[in-house]
């Protein structure tokens, strides 16, 4: 068993010193990493040093964008509208869900806040995270 653990630890350190993974700082980087991850992405036959390598990458890649391109606060109201304009959903088509054609239209217009049991309901109907709706 300790051979076996050695091999790994062996490849994971080979595929550390040939990418040289560290918090990235510049565009160039992020570059460079980023083709890395895409090329493992590419692959259905990752060992797990190679699978864990990935997870790193993509946890490096994921803070410099979180970083330096923030996504913009969208209201739960704003979400709605994205996701039927997306799916080209009319009010008529989320009404049932929602509970009335008059909550829709407050609903729609952000008059009126959506409750959570209306966040959990187009949660379930639109198959995304309820945060989406809170």
């Amino acid at each position: 068993m300790r051979a076996t653990l050695e091999w790994k630890d062996s490849a994971y350190r080979k595929l550390l010193s040939k990418a040289l993974p560290r918090p990235v700082r510049t565009s160039d980087e992020l570059d460079r990493l980023t083709k890395e991850l895409l090329r493992l992405d590419e692959r259905e036959d990752l060992t797990p040093e190679e699978e864990a390598f990935a997870e790193l990458l993509t946890l490096i890649v994921q803070d410099y964008e979180e970083r330096h391109y923030p996504l913009p606060h969208v209201s739960p109201n704003e979400s709605l509208s994205a996701l039927m304009e997306e799916r080209g959903l009319k009010h008529k088509d989320i009404w049932p869900v929602i509970g009335n054609k008059g909550a829709t239209t407050e609903v729609l217009s952000g008059r009126r806040s959506i409750s959570k049991e209306q966040a959990r309901r187009l949660a379930s109907y639109f198959r995304v995270p309820i945060d989406l709706f809170i």
